[in-house]
């Protein structure tokens, strides 16, 4: 339990709370990464595919016929990871990784784990059963029982995962990992754009340009939305990589100047 990360904690946190409220929350979970500026779904059956980038005004941006998975365990959530991860297709991982001069690992697709929370209301009503419960509902749109509306609440936690930026020059990327590397440093570019307007205080903000990738458009409502978002900067201790840690740093230092309206 100690070498837990904060995936495996907050889904343990769920859980529980889950436990505590008499399973009167329901789970979901969603994978994506953005390969290429492609978003493909990583819990789809078969090769992951390219699926549709949409907006409305109701919706914001997402992502058309994304698959969402009910999870009510750890095991559940362990186990939609590892479909995502770790199942062989055709040779490679279902999330797209290779190796270059510094990484054996390397990925090359930012990734987007997304956890959907919804409380399903339990109605007292006593047409609904004399003052006990009479029924325990709750969806997106409010059904009603037996003529009482039963309101649910919602709430959505985002883990992103974002590929590293990369210099060609030391990386050695040529062909095919080079054009990856310049899809995932124009997106990253984008998004350190995004962000430095957002830093700015809100009356010298100008128009967020949220549609320059596919990266931006998925993470609009965490960065200028309503919600709380929390940025970890992984950096490395070796002197080599002095100039991508400074980097870093500065991005994350940016970061730290957006506020959000919770």
């Amino acid at each position: 339990p100690g070498l837990l990360g904060l995936m495996q904690r907050s889904f343990a946190c769920l859980l529980e709370q889950s436990r505590i409220h008499s399973s009167d929350l329901a789970l979901s979970a969603s994978y994506l990464e953005i390969y290429n500026e492609q978003v493909r779904d990583l819990l789809s059956p078969g090769p992951p595919r390219a699926l549709p980038l949409r907006w409305s005004k109701t919706r914001g941006f997402y992502v058309e016929n994304q698959l969402s998975v009910d999870f009510e365990s750890l095991e559940d959530i362990a186990n939609l990871l590892l479909q995502a991860l770790s199942v062989p297709l055709a040779g490679s991982q279902r999330r797209r990784t290779s190796a270059h001069a510094l990484n054996k690992h390397s990925s090359r697709s930012h990734a987007l784990l997304t956890i959907d929370v919804r409380s399903r209301t339990v109605s007292t009503h006593p047409a609904l059963g004399g003052g006990e419960v009479g029924a325990l509902c709750g969806s997106a749109n409010s059904p009603r029982v037996g003529g009482v509306a039963c309101p649910s609440k919602q709430g959505t936690l985002c883990f992103v995962d974002l590929a590293g930026s990369e210099r060609v020059k030391e990386t050695g990327s040529r062909g095919e990992l080079c054009v990856e590397a310049n899809n995932i440093n124009r997106s990253l570019l984008a998004l350190g754009h995004c962000i430095s307007l957002l830093a700015k205080p809100r009356g010298r903000q100008t128009h967020i340009p949220y549609r320059d990738s596919k990266l931006t458009r998925l993470l609009a409502r965490s960065l200028g939305g309503s919600g709380i978002t929390l940025m970890v900067a992984c950096i490395s201790p070796s002197s080599r990589c002095l100039s991508e840690t400074l980097s870093t740093l500065h991005y994350a230092s940016r970061a730290r100047r957006v506020t959000t309206r919770p």
